[in-house]
């Protein structure tokens, strides 16, 4: 008596992310015929998705050329570089609005869809899915990979095993799957949390969270490392797009330190000098008013009122009365002022690695490893991260749509 043969799928993705869905669809595309199968551990796929942005997905960023984009990505920038040449912001633009989201380009140069909610996203891509007879389960968590007769075999905790011709890990970051990725025999560096704030207590910034500077520089002591950009005061330190930049580009070199150093903050955006020459101009133009009345230009008043406290400047003092040694504590704490970073937070849900899986160990034209034929890796088990801005959805649409057309094209 024969048992029932084996079905097997012409494609496995691990991980219903962007990355996953985006492989899937694209195979699909290009081979409509194809057996596609999405495992989601969790209770729905596409949770990234569904809270980027503030829950408006920030789909990509309107950056248009390739040598230009790979700067935002602190690790993965070289190896970028030939992927974003085949598939670019445009790309992904186009595809979405092709498919009935219409996206929109903020001051920023973020993309958003039209709707300003992820679901739009959420919906296009379930609805290609359904389209092409996509399979999805939730609540499958994988356990184990292997390779057997030139197929990938999949066990699944609590279900029979699976049985595919190509495998797409892309489950994000998975320690689960790392340790899985290395017994098999890549090369893993060791992930560590990249986009993060800074937990910071000063007297300064103490009571002021929800204010922010448009234009702040960030310096590490000791260390050619610095940002800038918009800086948020929150209730446990420092955040905004200066931070989030710092702390990707210093995520393993913070890691060593422990999360324990200190920085520079230059509030005004300005060199020493040209913000001596505003303080001196201050005096000249308005010598009678007083500091606390008349704030340094670009500084918040309450902010400006700290620093007044902070430095114990005279309440009745003017610009014109301003002497050399008040002047130098007054630029101390608009250019140099010394904070000590002491730990981190998570950035919102956008939790995010730097880590994974060996760039020299994929092949970037494909998204196939060069150790296991069949087997592609897309989305954060690489060691490929960026800064915020949509530039990690970016890489997770580009990485996929190669891994796809590849695997549609030999189907």
């Amino acid at each position: 008596m024969s048992g029932k043969a084996e079905k097997v799928y012409d494609l496995c993705v691990v991980g219903g992310g962007a990355a996953g869905f985006f492989t899937a669809i694209t195979a699909a595309e290009h081979a409509s015929k194809l057996s596609v199968l999405i495992l989601e551990q969790n209770a729905s796929v596409l949770g990234k998705v569904r809270v980027s942005g503030g829950g408006r997905c920030n789909v990509t960023h309107a950056c248009f050329e390739p040598k230009e984009l790979v700067q935002f990505y602190p690790r993965g920038s070289k190896e970028l570089l030939g992927p974003f040449h085949k598939f670019m912001t445009g790309d992904t633009m186009d595809w979405f609005e092709k498919r009935g989201v219409p996206l929109k380009i903020e001051d920023d140069n973020r993309v958003f869809p039209v709707s300003n909610s992820s679901q739009s996203i959420i919906q296009c891509l379930m609805q290609q899915a359904a389209r092409f007879g996509i399979e999805i389960q939730c609540h499958a968590k994988v356990m184990q990979v292997r390779r057997h007769d030139g197929l990938w075999k999949i066990d699944v905790a609590g279900q029979p095993e699976i049985t595919c011709k190509n495998l797409m890990l892309a489950p994000g970051s998975s320690p689960m799957m790392w340790k899985l990725l290395e017994d098999l025999g890549h090369t893993i560096i060791d992930p560590v949390p990249s986009l993060f704030t800074f937990n910071i207590q000063h007297a300064l910034i103490k009571e002021l969270p929800g204010i922010s500077v448009p234009n702040a520089i960030l310096q590490v002591d000791g260390q050619k490392l610095s940002s800038s950009g918009p800086l948020l005061i929150t209730h446990w330190g420092l955040s905004g797009p200066a931070v989030l930049k710092l702390s990707a580009w210093g995520a393993r070199l913070f890691h060593a330190m422990q999360y324990r150093f200190k920085i520079q903050v230059n509030w005004t955006g300005l060199s020493y000098d040209a913000a001596r020459d505003v303080v001196r101009s201050l005096g000249m133009e308005h010598p009678r008013k007083t500091l606390q009345n008349m704030p340094f230009p670009g500084i918040p008043q309450r902010l400006w009122k700290s620093m007044l406290i902070y430095t114990k400047l005279r309440e009745d003092l003017t610009w014109g009365q301003l002497c050399l040694d008040e002047e130098r504590v007054l630029l101390r704490i608009l250019v140099h002022c010394a904070l000590s970073v002491n730990g981190k937070s998570t950035f919102k849900e956008e939790f995010v690695t730097c880590g994974g899986v060996a760039l020299e160990e994929i092949d970037f034209r494909t998204m196939e490893s060069k150790k296991f034929p069949g087997l592609y890796l897309a989305g954060e088990i690489l060691d490929i991260d960026a800064v915020t801005g949509g530039f990690n959805f970016q890489a997770a649409w580009t990485c996929g749509w190669l891994a796809g057309k590849a695997i549609g094209g030999r189907s």
